[in-house]
């Protein structure tokens, strides 16, 4: 598909999906750091157990600097709801010296004062503490209200099957991919609106294809109806 016709695909697909799921609307911006280390326990599990393992974290340690003086021990024990709780420890901890080494200071708003791209590059310096472009994307859309594009597994599922993604871009690619795709003002909503379409419509197993709302759109959920 050309890019041309993959935009203008993707602006009927927000509208439909808007029609369906109503508009989601970003009304606070959350913090950049509260966003960072919440991402990172986001990964890998449910949003839950991440929810969990969050509270849990700012009841234990009421700043980020007492998260930092923390032996890792304890910090895992206080996030183990939300699994792979060692791995987490490390990455928190990692990010969290990195801002300081950084910026002088636990502090990341001034993200917001910055152009996407550049934003992106600096976040990009965390790459050691396992943030990666989705990680780097949700910081910058819920904290600093950029026109980033997180990428989860349901999103990445949704743009392939409507022919958005090609077959071998991989979940990392899709984010660029994504981004040069979507109209302004788009992210936030139809980031959202794919999620809630892809768990309670286009599952990876048994797709409910035939009261899909994107069907005439999506070549998978054709041949798919066609079996």
């Amino acid at each position: 598909m050309d890019h041309r016709r993959a935009r203008r695909q993707l602006r009927v697909v927000a509208r439909l999906l808007d029609r369906v799921y109503g508009r989601p609307r970003l009304t606070r911006l959350s913090d950049p750091l509260d966003e960072l280390v919440g991402t990172i326990l986001s990964q890998n599990t449910s949003d839950t157990n991440s929810d969990r393992a969050y509270t849990r974290l700012r009841e234990v340690f009421p700043t980020w600097e007492a998260v930092l003086a923390a032996p890792r021990s304890r910090i895992a024990a206080t996030i183990r709801p939300g699994g792979l709780a060692n791995i987490k420890t490390r990455r928190i901890k990692a990010a969290l010296r990195w801002v300081r080494a950084q910026r002088g200071r636990l502090d990341l708003r001034f993200l917001r004062r910055l152009p996407l791209d550049e934003g992106r590059r600096v976040l990009e310096g965390l790459r050691g503490a396992g943030i990666g472009p989705k990680t780097a994307a949700c910081v910058l859309l819920f904290a600093c209200g950029k026109e980033a594009f997180p990428v989860d597994t349901h999103i990445h599922r949704v743009g392939k099957r409507l022919g958005l993604l090609g077959p071998c871009v991989t979940r990392e690619q899709a984010h660029a991919v994504f981004e040069t795709l979507i109209s302004p003002g788009e992210a936030y909503p139809l980031h959202l609106n794919l999620i809630r379409h892809g768990r309670q419509v286009c599952h990876a197993r048994r797709p409910h294809c035939e009261r899909c709302v994107l069907l005439r759109h999506c070549p998978y959920g054709q041949r798919y109806g066609d079996r």
